[in-house]
């Protein structure tokens, strides 16, 4: 069922209980340089074997795209390790609407400043779709995301609520 049809998906995440926050963070601060550690890891190992295939790639653009891929891909996966980790923010703020009302207006603003900046001669032009995540608006609700970013000039997405609400900048496809 697409997302759209049901309203009660764009409602605000349930409050966790304290002590499940509490105890999410306090493996934070253990995991989390755990994580960064095997990220850093990984991205040196990479680095090496990219160097060795190096050599190959020169005689094969397929291996080289499915290395960068392959790369890319396991760089994410050590990311995601580290995707229940709780933030000294959220655990302090958590089922604060106000607090992230703030968060989602500023991460809205800031893909605002960013898509609507001028384009500039040799640079990359600005973004024009950017997802906010979950993590930024779970106290409100995606619908307050797409409220602010309406009131923006931003277009919705077809977006999974549950992680993420996408967004495209409608002045870009006025620029073409």
């Amino acid at each position: 069922m697409d997302v759209y049809e049901d309203p009660a998906t764009w409602t605000a995440e349930p409050v966790r209980p304290r002590w499940q926050l509490a105890l999410r963070f306090a493996g934070s601060v253990v995991w989390f340089p755990v994580v960064c550690v095997l990220w850093v890891a990984v991205a040196a190992v990479l680095l090496v074997v990219g160097m060795f295939a190096e050599v190959i790639t020169a005689f094969s653009s397929t291996l080289e795209r499915r290395f960068i891929e392959a790369a890319g891909g396991m760089v994410l996966r050590v990311g995601r390790l580290a995707s229940w980790c709780v933030s000294w923010p959220e655990l302090r703020h958590e089922g604060d609407a106000g607090f992230y009302k703030a968060r989602v207006d500023k991460a809205v603003a800031k893909w605002t400043a960013r898509a609507s900046a001028p384009v500039e001669r040799q640079k990359p032009r600005p973004p024009v779709e950017c997802a906010i995540p979950v993590r930024k608006y779970r106290g409100v609700g995606g619908w307050y995301v797409a409220e602010v970013a309406l009131a923006q000039g931003w277009e919705l997405r077809p977006t999974d609520v549950g992680k993420e609400v996408r967004l495209w900048w409608s002045a870009a496809s006025k620029d073409d």
